[in-house]
């Protein structure tokens, strides 16, 4: 096993649940990633620019202390679950039982798995080379609402491709919803540099999830032709997220789930972003039906990254993929239920470029 790095510097060092916070760094081709077992967080990922210029291109934090006490943003970096985006009432049905979950989201609702979500567990690493890191994670029968022992192995890998993949397998023995995804937030000129408004995107999907004022599922699956969420064609992201259109008002921007034109079960083409400033692009690819994008409409410059840069309004952007949002309260979402003898697989590949 490749050595883990400790953060030994004073404003690095923590203890917390009896349990060291360690990173752990991969590289290949023109990438570097870094990352911790405190919620399998990507810490930092560089990549170079048009002219060769290496920047970290994801938020994070500057000390071992702020992933674990975050005054503002908390899921920088994470894998996060056991169920991602939002379950409306905090509560679903399974097998005839209700279930609670914690209330973390606009008083009524939950929030990436709760309080103590699988980015707020420390995660045992099971192998480290120098190019992949594979992290475990028992999720304990009953945490905050969920059902069975759910065991997750989760791997980070990068290639000379200039590919960063995470790859999931998870098992349970008793049935439990399951919608794992990774949460970096992309700053294409670097970390708390520019506008995601600037960047040019594209995504796979002729169809949308509405949502309402607590950024829950409505319940339809609407068209984005005729609307600012079409983006089968490349458009700036800024283009249409000023326009008086009552999805767009309800999430400050765009905070939607995408349903993926997908054309196999395999892994896809999902989206694409470009920041015709720096040159960087990133291509997602992945085996999920569903990309939440999100851009940044909540960062208020409050907060700064782990460079020291205010993070603003706007200034980075996420790219979740992963299965409908609240499908264990929408049967027409598709069934997010894991039982005791299958196998929960994902994969999700972003590969970056320049032009």
């Amino acid at each position: 096993m490749k050595k883990a790095v400790l953060f030994i510097l004073a404003a690095f060092s923590v203890l917390a649940c009896s349990q060291e916070i360690k990173t752990y760094e991969i590289s290949a081709g023109d990438i570097s990633l870094r990352a911790t077992n405190f919620g399998a967080r990507v810490m930092s990922l560089t990549v170079p620019d048009r002219d060769g210029n290496i920047d970290n291109i994801v938020v994070g934090h500057k000390t071992a202390r702020e992933y674990i006490h975050p005054a503002g943003e908390r899921f920088l970096g994470a894998c996060v679950g056991p169920v991602a985006n939002r379950i409306g009432g905090a509560s679903y049905t399974l097998d005839g039982t209700e279930y609670h979950t914690p209330v973390n989201d606009n008083g009524h609702n939950t929030l990436h798995g709760g309080f103590k979500g699988v980015d707020n567990l420390f995660w045992d690493v099971l192998s480290n080379d120098d190019t992949s890191i594979v992290f475990h994670l028992l999720h304990p029968d009953g945490l905050e609402g969920y059902p069975g022992n759910l065991d997750i192995t989760m791997t980070y890998s990068v290639n000379d491709d200039n590919e960063f993949k995470v790859t999931y397998l998870a098992t349970t023995d008793k049935p439990t919803p399951v919608n794992l995804t990774h949460h970096p937030f992309f700053c294409l000129r670097g970390e708390g540099n520019g506008s995601v408004e600037d960047y040019i995107m594209c995504i796979n999907a002729s169809r949308y999830i509405p949502i309402d004022a607590e950024s829950i599922p409505t319940g339809e699956i609407a068209p984005v032709e005729g609307t600012p969420f079409d983006f089968r064609e490349p458009h700036l992201i800024g283009e249409r997220i000023g326009e008086d259109n009552e999805q767009i008002r309800n999430a400050r921007g765009y905070d939607h789930n995408w349903c993926i034109d997908k054309q196999t079960d395999g892994v896809e083409f999902v989206c694409a972003v470009h920041d015709p400033q720096s040159g960087r692009y990133v291509e997602v690819l992945s085996d999920q039906p569903g990309l939440q994008f999100y851009s940044g409409n909540f960062f208020d410059g409050g907060e700064k990254g782990s460079n020291g840069n205010v993070l603003g309004f706007r200034s980075s952007l996420a790219l979740e993929t992963q299965r409908w949002p609240d499908a264990v309260n929408h049967a027409e979402f598709g069934d997010i239920v894991l039982r005791p003898g299958e196998v929960y697989t994902q994969t999700c590949i972003y590969r970056f470029k320049v032009w």
